[in-house]
């Protein structure tokens, strides 16, 4: 196919890239032999920051790796890592992969049941955890395989007095301090008790990396398995498409969750890769916190979602902050309205600009060009070295022209391996090298290229992913609910938020509210049903299917009257 992106390359973006042989921690051991002293990340305290030096860093996440390697933990285990943005996330985060494990990164948001899911499937045994969420992992640990569990406390990375209030507020709530069971370990007291030389366990740039759960084309969780070099691959893309980074210069953002694969690899990765500094934001919807960390700390990249970067542009007291650091952003997880981003660069003087990618390809593939041309609508241009095509969508072998609609397919070094223990959904996903990302898509004549629909019905509210199935599936388990289907909604906040249109079995009676109530312990606060509509049936196919496409354009047409 014809690739009529290529003048934009030629005017600062490369087309193709060289990719060194090396796993993913080699970006940081690299930007702390060059930039020892080059802050690597910024915590910030109501009274005083936390910062660790890219020497630091590296020491620390060392002493770890030993640590972890002393405990058993193998080339190829899996490694739970389960809590919010903070120090001890990227320490942890460099020590599994120098240690030859496999991180699996577990949301603070889930339900047991979720948590529970995830250390099953991926066979994890050992769980890096912080001390708010240790009574999950304790409660479900007896279903699951994991024999070890290292717990951190918030404030072992908390400066001077922000450390001693937040120890004494939180025993004062919770009545007692947070005891370990037998056998289970403190995270500070490993990292005190191991040496900080490198492990000696050869990582290869083959070797797995990763367990991202999503729910690729069908809903089903499934853990998307990630190489070094696919992550490699992906930050010096990265880099390749900011033709004026500054190294080590940069100060990021880090708002987006590490946890969530936009924020470990477009946030955490890149920025080892370039020895930028990362001020760590706990809780990105706290606005108050994120604003007040821009206005101190002057970070000149942020990557965020749509929801982000709309409350910043309204926030009643923006105009108290100093936004105009802010060079370059990119937001991703949902389409990016074009008057968000116009308000938010009067605001910042920086620039905005509409990404895409996808779990199977961490973390981007498209993107909108920093300083060129934007379409309005668009996913913007191919990264270095990613193949994109669109092809039918009755066989998926045949290439479609500029302008026709079909599947979006992509080859590319930052293309997953398969899905684990999965080879039928493998099959389906990874063909003759393609990926096939289940978004209908199209391509222009000037080689910009448009998410039309998704195959999947993914909801997407807040920049977090929502499967229909998965919520479905929870509904159906309540006594009183003979029918369920669940789909995202317009949401002017969200972007979409959850709906479930429900049919109860004959003479039953159940409020909202109640089922809402059975869905807490079952599922994240952010994928419970926030609409409950009840009918005496749901719209079906001739076969029995249910149209959940008639239910969504019933809703859109309402909101619209």
């Amino acid at each position: 196919m014809e690739k009529p992106w290529l003048k934009f390359y030629d005017e600062g973006v490369p087309q193709t890239l060289d990719y060194p042989d090396v796993p993913l921690h080699w970006f940081l051991e690299e930007s702390a032999r060059k930039y020892p002293d080059s802050i690597a990340t910024v915590f910030p305290g109501k009274f005083g920051d936390t910062k660790l030096s890219y020497s630091e860093l590296d020491k620390l996440a060392n002493s770890l790796a030993n640590a972890l390697v002393d405990m058993g933990v193998k080339k190829g285990d899996r490694v739970g890592l389960y809590m919010p943005n903070c120090p001890q996330f990227v320490i942890a985060y460099a020590a599994i992969l120098k240690a030859g494990g496999v991180v699996m990164a577990i949301s603070p948001l889930y339900s047991a049941r979720e948590v529970q899911h995830q250390l099953e499937d991926s066979e994890a045994g050992t769980v890096i955890v912080l001390s708010l969420f240790y009574p999950m992992v304790k409660q479900v640990q007896f279903e699951t395989k994991v024999k070890k569990v290292i717990v951190s406390n918030i404030k072992e990375h908390l400066a001077g007095i922000d450390k001693l209030l937040f120890g004494l507020l939180r025993e004062r709530k919770e009545g007692h301090r947070v005891e370990l069971a037998g056998g289970d370990l403190w995270f500070e007291d490993l990292l005190a008790k191991y040496p900080s030389r490198s492990p000696n366990v050869d990582v290869s740039p083959d070797d797995m990396a990763l367990f991202q759960y999503t729910g690729g084309t069908t809903g089903v969780p499934k853990a998307a398995v990630i190489l070094h070099r696919n992550l490699v691959a992906n930050a010096l893309q990265a880099s390749a498409f900011l033709p004026d980074v500054k190294i080590p210069e940069e100060i990021h953002l880090a708002a987006i969750p590490f946890f969530h694969v936009f924020g470990m690899v477009a946030v955490m990765a890149w920025s080892m890769s370039i020895a930028a500094a990362m001020v760590l934001v706990t809780n990105p919807r706290d606005m108050e916190t994120l604003l007040k960390a821009i206005n101190k700390y002057r970070p000149t990249l942020f990557m965020g979602v749509p929801t982000m970067y709309r409350a910043i542009n309204h926030h009643p007291n923006i105009d108290k902050y100093d936004v105009k650091s802010i060079r370059a952003c990119i937001s991703g997880s949902a389409p990016l309205p074009m008057a968000v981003k116009q308000t938010f660069e009067e605001l910042t003087g920086g620039k905005l600009v509409e990404g895409y990618g996808l779990t199977e390809a961490p973390t981007a593939t498209h993107c909108n060009p920093i300083y060129g041309v934007n379409v309005e609508g668009s996913i913007g241009l191919p990264l270095p070295d990613v193949e994109t095509k669109i092809v039918d969508l009755e066989t998926g072998a045949k290439e479609l022209p500029v302008g026709e609609v079909g599947e979006l397919v992509i080859r590319s070094p930052n293309v997953m391996k398969e899905y684990w223990n999965m080879p039928e959904e493998t099959a389906i996903a990874l063909r003759e090298g393609w990926l096939y990302t289940g978004d209908i898509a199209l391509m222009d004549k000037k080689g910009y290229f448009y998410i039309v629909d998704r195959k999947k019905d993914m909801i997407i509210a807040s920049g977090l992913n929502i499967y229909p199935s998965e919520v479905e599936d929870v509904l159906y388990e309540h006594p009183q609910i003979m029918e369920a289907v669940v789909a995202g909604i317009p949401d002017p906040k969200r972007g979409e938020t959850v709906k479930a249109w429900v049919v109860l079995e004959p003479g039953a009676t159940a409020t909202a509210d109640e089922i809402r109530d059975f869905c807490r312990d079952k599922l994240a606060k952010y994928k419970i049903p926030y609409y409950i509509e009840f009918r005496d049936s749901l719209p079906k196919t001739m076969v029995g299917k249910v149209l959940r496409r008639s239910l969504t354009e019933e809703e859109v047409a309402k909101q619209k009257e």
